[in-house]
């Protein structure tokens, strides 16, 4: 069985954060809305307006369940994927925590990645900097992270 890379998990810490609002009680995460309107809570886990607090457990694990329903939607899409190296997986099962399954599935990154036109993948990745309505500099960063797992 193909377990979640390192590297997305990394890649999706280091993007997300585990945010902490408010700075009053720094030991739990609230409930926020992301640049791209969603309700979040911990490492990027979408949730209710109303969600209690959690702590970094509860983040940790709300992340690996995420990670997981990630990578059965990636591998889902993109076959190819379970036989190419690691980072390769890693990067699209990122893209695929970030942006959903549904993005993946409806995009010309999906027909790259299974075509394996690394280099056109990652002209695909680029595409996706956008959150609001605007380029967004994290995603920006976020994707060539991604890409630089490609090669």
């Amino acid at each position: 069985m193909i377990e979640v890379p390192q590297a997305a998990i990394d890649l999706a810490k280091r993007f997300e954060g585990f945010c902490r609002v408010p700075k009053s009680d720094p030991d739990r995460a609230y409930p926020y809305v992301c640049p791209a309107g969603f309700w979040t809570i911990g490492y990027g886990h979408l949730c209710d307006a109303k969600h209690l607090p959690i702590t970094i457990e509860e983040g940790e694990a709300y992340l690996a369940a995420d990670m997981a329903d990630a990578l059965k939607a990636t591998l889902g899409y993109c076959p190819v994927l379970a036989i190419e190296p690691e980072g390769r997986l890693a990067a699209i099962v990122d893209f695929t925590f970030n942006l959903g399954a549904g993005r993946l599935q409806a995009s010309t990154l999906r027909r790259r990645v299974n075509q394996r036109d690394w280099p056109g993948a990652g002209q695909e990745l680029r595409r996706w900097v956008y959150g609001g309505g605007r380029v967004l500099p994290g995603l920006v960063l976020r994707r060539e992270a991604e890409v630089s797992l490609l090669f």
